[in-house]
């Protein structure tokens, strides 16, 4: 699921008037200062209290500034930090659950830091106890739908102390905020001149670091620093035949050198920032001249190119095989999977797909999905869910590893250190093929060309979709051919991968900045993207 993500939404950046100064505040080297009292916290102080039975401490420190600008004008700017930490607790006598507590906390809390984790350590043990109190309650009373809820359980994982650092050329810390809002203003003015049918603009730039500390009561003991810099450019242009609004984004886990110079690796690839913006402002002007695409009635041939695979991987990949919603643990409020009915109902091992088809997620990949260790310490791999057309496995946590009695794949992550971590994509992709993606084309007598992404729509356990692109072309003999607007594709999940007869060489990631999960909701930040690929679906328009 994606949601609206306004520029300062999770940046650690006050929207404020004007240009401000710098806040004083905890930076990120307090973390390697705290590590032993959080340490000793969660081993030394836990064994107090009775029934416990694991513990986990996270503490992050994050020190952002960004600034936004609309229509060639600056409309705020600012740099602040970010100091939180969540604590997780399981505990219980005959049964066992877990507890949680998060809370932000100030530069004025630095010197009674122990006090408020123990504090903290104490709110979760109460609510882990209760929790297995009433479970064990709901238990007894319930007879065989009882045996449904078990004691919680964690699949074992080695245990690792290790320090990660951040990787950027230019530090976001040193750039002037002056400079950020100068990049921002100047875009959006540049988008302003580039054609009179543009009618209004908005551009967005934040750069960050943040040092996390994972400390568990199992002798963990892990700090990972991460850059993060993103910008985002949203245009409304209105031509001959309608109106077209684009927003789009740029970003990776790097430093303010993706904004100045862009990205230039082997996996992701992306101008300067000013040149993103005005890319995406023609795209706007020449969509808002195009027709309308019509809705067919049968199915055509299209080809999708990378940057549409990327919404189209992330709806009926990625949050299908969450072990989390498998296992029917947000059914309430995010539905089920199509690829998991129950333990003797499940398409594990099954075709569900063309055997041009892999498809996985992995960590290890740049991008905004990288980490090396997830947010329970377990070392992030690659997880494969299809292999030359067949189902594989999911992402999972420790807790529903145990459950499926498979191994720990790293893949528990929260948006925020003080909210409870659940199982999330990182670089969910679909795996690269062998095709020229012009042979791709050229080999089309006629059908629809796809090109990035713009609105999901997705059937509660993803069985089925409809999700449209930026652009859609016409394929005439092997040609591209007419722009059209408001377009995409509708199909079953299951036919459309198992049409899939050709897969492009051309394999690309792209930043996906607002993935929500949860509920609350969690707005999380991941990668996606594949290959130009071909298959064949229903054409979405008016």
């Amino acid at each position: 699921m994606e949601v609206p993500l306004y520029p300062y939404k999770r940046l650690g950046v006050r929207k404020l008037s004007g240009i401000t100064k710098s806040s004083e505040g905890i930076t990120i080297e307090v973390i390697p200062q705290i590590k032993d009292l959080v340490q000793d916290v969660v081993t030394s102080y836990i064994r107090r209290l009775p029934g416990i039975q694991y513990a986990d401490i996270r503490v992050e420190v994050g020190e952002g500034q960004g600034a936004f600008a609309e229509n060639g004008n600056e409309k705020h700017a600012g740099r602040d930090y970010s100091f939180a930490f969540g604590i997780r607790v399981l505990a219980g006598n005959n049964v066992v659950a877990p507890g949680y507590y998060g809370q932000l906390i100030g530069e004025s809390d630095r010197a009674n830091l122990a006090r408020i984790l123990r504090k903290g350590v104490r709110h979760a043990h109460r609510r882990a106890l209760a929790n297995a109190e009433r479970k064990a309650q709901a238990k007894g009373n319930f007879v065989s739908l009882g045996e449904s809820l078990y004691s919680t359980r964690l699949a074992s994982i080695g245990v690792h102390q290790d320090v990660v650092p951040a990787e950027y050329e230019i530090d976001p810390r040193t750039v002037p905020l002056q400079d950020i809002a100068s990049h921002a203003r100047e875009a959006s003015k540049a988008l302003m001149g580039l054609d009179g049918q543009v009618r209004f603009n908005a551009t967005g730039i934040f750069t960050m670091v943040t040092r996390e500390l994972f400390c568990s009561s199992e002798g963990a003991n892990i700090e990972q620093s991460f850059a993060l810099t993103q910008g985002m450019s949203y245009v409304v242009a209105q031509g001959e035949k309608g109106s077209q609004e684009l927003v789009d984004f740029v970003g990776h886990q790097r430093g303010w050198e993706v904004i100045s110079k862009g990205i230039n690796e082997p996996y992701i690839k992306a101008p300067s920032f000013l040149d993103f913006s005005l890319n995406l402002g023609r795209d706007a002007i020449a969509l808002a001249n195009a027709e309308p695409l019509k809705t067919t009635e049968k199915e055509v041939v299209v080809v999708t190119d990378p940057h549409f695979n990327t919404l189209l991987v992330h709806e009926i990949v990625g949050h299908p095989t969450e072990l989390d919603r498998a296992l029917k643990m947000e059914t309430a409020y995010a539905g089920r999977t199509w690829l998991f009915k129950d333990m003797g109902n499940n398409q594990l091992g099954e075709q569900i797909a063309s055997p041009l088809v892999d498809a996985f997620s992995d960590p290890s990949l740049p991008g905004y999905g990288h980490y090396k260790y997830d947010d329970e310490g377990t070392p992030a791999k690659r997880v494969v869910h299809i292999e030359k057309g067949v189902f594989k496995g999911f992402m999972n946590s420790r807790q529903t590893a145990a459950i499926l009695g498979v191994d720990p794949n790293g893949s528990l992550k929260a948006s925020e250190v003080y909210l409870v971590p659940l199982i999330r994509m990182s670089n969910t992709v679909f795996g690269s093929g062998e095709r020229d993606p012009s042979e791709i084309i050229g080999e089309v007598e006629h059908g629809y060309y796809l090109v990035g992404h713009r609105i999901p729509s997705i059937s509660e356990s993803r069985e089925n979709f409809r999700a449209s692109s930026m652009k859609v072309y016409e394929i005439r003999n092997g040609e591209i051919g007419r722009l059209f607007r408001n377009g995409g594709i509708m199909a079953d999940s299951k036919s459309f991968l198992m049409a899939v007869d050709a897969v492009g060489n051309d394999f690309t990631l792209y930043p996906i900045p607002n993935c929500g999960k949860g509920q609350p909701m969690q707005v999380k930040r991941l990668g996606n993207g594949g290959p130009t690929m071909r298959s064949r679906a229903r054409l979405a328009g008016v």
